[in-house]
């Protein structure tokens, strides 16, 4: 796809003969609304074309998607919250959207930034029909923009947010072959007597959108998954198998999946379509990767495979050479606690580059929370790693020489060092820094994606914080990771967004918890449970049984609360879930579990880390 464009060369003269080259209207010349009588008889016979007032039905992999108020379109907004104020406000900076490839337009963004001229509505006018005009880019923050329309010159008291991937945005010179109206904003309607003459002079060397952004947008929105295909994917309660699942729906490339076996289906999953956790079927049996066999495990009528090629690539190596051995030891991060880089031993090869990691300390005697990394995946790190690169590293479990050596440590238990050269060393120019403002999963709540912000950067790992909580829910994620995305994703792609969480929801969930302290005589410290179950996470941070976020834009499954509910109640309560279960409360995270999903009532003894 092309660049901006330069308005240097006007678009070509539109065949209706009432409208200039800009798409004005002759009788709209004179600056006026009501002006038409100055222009000449036959030209005020002639009525703007009527637009409708809904906008169309847009459709992505067959779902329709409504605003709240139950008009068609592609947005979906949480009440109370506003990117363009939370970003303008605070001075921030979001994350250009070059810096995720994964998102609509993210490889066809180009060079779209400040100064660039739109045509959009123009809504500083009285006329009945809808009309547009000219605005440029005064800031961008990820697909948001902030608009100035053209001729308000430093006078910013009509400056407005929209999403420069909105349907109502398009290149100067849409409205003129479009037969859309420019018409003149009624507040500087005054200032010139000449428009067309303006925008000549203004317009001429400008830069636009490329002709072709509109469509590219639509195409950047079909996603090659379908719904009633069948995956092999992470079984959320046993780390170190896979399960079938079937796609459920999808919301941006994000796919909620639903584990075979599950009659009411409740027994999901969200993922990315990109996320390595999911894998085509046949997967595990062709890396030796353990696989949890159902008796559903036949296509049922209307179902398929999905294609290999649809899944995200990993790159080939070479194992005939030096290569990882059981035992060796590493740095990864823990897919329990994604705010935690720790010591960790590669306790299985596979093939095809594939390695199965345990976090020292910290396993199960039967290896059920065992995770599957690939050799060249950017969570797993060689010996040194955060020493070189002041990160704390969290030692085992119950070890007692702190500070924590490698020397030591590897000389007490008997074990070698995996070759620093067998790690991933490649470091995209990615363009993230810090500070910047971004959309990101939850990945200890993966059907949620929150408002957060990048707070370190150490090569291509990104540390990312939610914005509104504490710095013990931030998480580690790779620069490319596909749960991450720019300012505005949510709104596009009608995900619905957490926002960032109150003061006053913080002391709500407080007293939530001193209640819920109150009344349980039975908890008499830590405890140590035989259950294997990890349903409140999931490997690389994403095995988590869930539901799908409450939104009118999703198919919302039987018992889903509403949209003000899910806000109010559902966001404060899984970090008070996560509060019981650091403290070491396995009877109060129990119970606060079933409270959001009965299903989730078992606790793994190693979250208590969290």
């Amino acid at each position: 796809m092309e660049n901006t464009r330069d308005l240097t060369e006007h678009s070509p003269r539109s065949e209706r003969k009432r409208r200039d080259s800009f798409g004005m209207f002759d009788g709209y010349d004179s600056c006026s609304e009501d002006s038409s009588s100055s222009s000449s008889s036959d030209e005020s016979e002639e009525e703007v074309t009527s637009i409708p007032a809904s906008l169309p039905l847009i459709k992505t992999n067959g779902q329709v998607y409504t605003y709240p108020d139950g008009k068609s379109g592609m947005a979906v907004t949480v009440e109370g919250f506003d990117w363009g104020q939370y970003v303008w406000n605070n001075k921030f900076i979001g994350a250009p959207v070059s810096c995720f490839k994964h998102v609509p337009m993210g490889t066809h963004w180009g060079d779209i930034a400040e100064g660039v001229r739109v045509e959009v509505p123009n809504t500083d006018c009285n006329l009945p029909t809808k009309v547009f005009w000219i605005a440029g880019i005064i800031k961008l923050a990820g697909y948001k923009a902030l608009l100035r329309y053209e001729g308000f010159d430093n006078d910013s008291s009509l400056d407005f947010w929209c999403n420069i991937c909105g349907s109502d945005v398009h290149p100067v010179g849409w409205c003129a072959t479009s037969g859309k109206p420019l018409v003149t904003p009624r507040t500087i309607q005054h200032k010139y007597t000449n428009w067309k003459a303006f925008l000549v002079k203004r317009l001429t060397g400008a830069k636009t959108l490329p002709p072709d952004f509109c469509s590219k947008v639509v195409e950047s929105m079909q996603y090659p998954f379908k719904t009633a295909m069948r995956v092999e994917v992470v079984d959320k309660t046993h780390l170190c198998r896979t399960r079938i699942a079937v796609v459920e729906s999808i919301i941006g490339g994000r796919l909620r999946l639903i584990y075979e076996e599950c009659e009411d289906g409740t027994d999901d999953f969200w993922c990315h379509m990109l996320s390595p956790l999911i894998h085509p079927i046949g997967w595990s049996r062709s890396i030796g990767h353990r696989f949890k066999r159902t008796d559903g495990s036949k296509k049922q009528e209307g179902q398929c495979d999905a294609a290999p090629q649809l899944f995200a690539k990993v790159k080939d190596v070479d194992q005939s050479g030096e290569w990882f051995q059981e035992g060796m030891k590493l740095e990864a991060i823990d897919p329990l606690n994604l705010s935690a880089i720790c010591v960790a031993t590669v306790r299985k090869v596979l093939a095809e580059g594939y390695l199965m990691i345990g976090i020292d300390g910290s396993e199960a005697a039967d290896g059920s929370d065992w995770f599957c990394y690939h050799s060249v995946s950017p969570s797993i790190f060689p010996v040194g790693f955060c020493e070189i690169n002041k990160i704390e590293l969290t030692p085992p479990r119950g070890y007692s020489k702190i500070p924590f050596k490698w020397f030591d440590y590897l000389r007490e238990t008997g074990s070698v060092a995996a070759p620093v050269k067998l790690f991933n060393k490649e470091v995209p120019n990615h363009g993230f820094r810090v500070g910047m403002k971004l959309e990101a999963v939850d990945l200890m709540e993966p059907r949620l994606v929150c408002v957060a912000t990048v707070t370190r950067i150490v090569h291509r790992l990104l540390r990312i914080h939610f914005d509104g909580w504490e710095d013990e829910y931030d998480q580690w994620v790779d620069c490319e990771s596909p749960d991450l995305y720019p300012v505005g994703w949510c709104e596009l792609t009608g995900y619905q967004l957490q926002p960032p969480a109150s003061q006053s929801s913080r002391e709500n969930q407080a007293n939530v918890m001193k209640k819920k302290k109150a009344k349980s005589s039975q908890y008499k410290g830590h405890k140590k449970t035989s259950s294997t179950t990890s349903d409140l996470t999931g490997a690389q941070g994403e095995f988590s049984g869930c539901h799908p976020p409450s939104s009118d834009s999703f198919t919302v499954p039987p018992k889903q609360e509403s949209e003000v509910t899910w806000q109010l109640t559902q966001q404060p309560r899984r970090h008070g879930l996560r509060a019981c279960i650091k403290h070491g409360c396995l009877t109060e995270a129990s119970a606060l579990l079933n409270e959001l999903d009965p299903n989730m009532g078992a606790v793994h003894h190693r979250s208590c880390r969290l």
